[in-house]
């Protein structure tokens, strides 16, 4: 990974650390020693065991402060709720896929912050006719004219990863079926083939060390490289 900094953890702030992305970017950063996270969050929330890293707990609208205090060289925002959880109600969710995500997007450009990499969704489309693909394609936009130095967008499949206190019984459903499922989807239905949120987490990381400008989409093989070249850094403690 020939970008990644080797002379001391890089401090990266995360945004979503309670969710299934989240806790893995905990757990996989706090195993090594190149990235320090700084998790911000409204709420107190259990941490994965043997997390090492800053909790910073206040109000969305004083994230920028914290921001601005800690000035990460990244932001990684796993962000996101259901349609259930909304309680089925668009406002309730537009106002953490979007208007929280965007906040936030625009108190860490403001705070300085370079980079910035967000979990969105396979599929994400602002012209499509399924809300949840309208909301992450329309917030994927708007992310694109804050204009950080690099973006990186991430477009997962089905997320495969224990969910805490979570059950969601139709997704866990899919999961299991996803072994038969995934082979059958081909050509533009593969990029919603399952994926293991490690995978997802461990591609987060270390495209927020990226030094390279621009705007970038990754899907789940794009991931999967990202992935292979933080564990290749990793193991060899050198750049690849």
């Amino acid at each position: 990974m020939s970008d990644l900094r080797t002379n001391g953890p890089v401090r990266v702030a995360l945004v979503g650390a309670t969710g299934l992305v989240g806790r893995r970017v905990i757990e996989i950063a706090s195993a090594g020693d190149d990235v320090r996270i700084l998790g911000i969050a409204r709420r107190e929330a259990p941490l994965p065991p043997g997390a090492r890293m800053e909790m910073f707990v206040s109000e969305p609208s004083k994230w920028g402060e914290v921001l601005d205090a800690v000035r990460p060289r990244a932001l990684i925002c796993a962000l996101g709720t259901t349609w259930k959880k909304a309680g089925r109600d668009e406002a309730a969710f537009r106002a953490v896929d979007q208007d929280l995500v965007l906040a936030t997007a625009e108190a860490a450009k403001q705070a300085g912050v370079p980079n910035m990499v967000v979990v969105s969704a396979a599929g994400a489309d602002k012209h499509s006719k399924a809300l949840y693909m309208r909301v992450k394609g329309e917030t994927e936009e708007a992310l694109t004219r804050i204009g950080f130095k690099r973006l990186d967008i991430l477009h997962p499949g089905l997320l495969r990863g224990e969910r805490t206190g979570d059950l969601r019984f139709a997704e866990r459903a899919a999961i299991i079926a996803a072994p038969l499922i995934d082979p059958l989807l081909s050509g533009s239905w593969e990029r919603y083939r399952s994926i293991d949120a490690t995978l997802v987490a461990e591609a987060a990381l270390g495209l927020a060390l990226r030094r390279a400008g621009g705007r970038f989409t990754h899907d789940n093989e794009a991931m999967r490289r990202a992935a292979r070249e933080w564990r290749r850094h990793g193991e060899t403690g050198e750049a690849a």
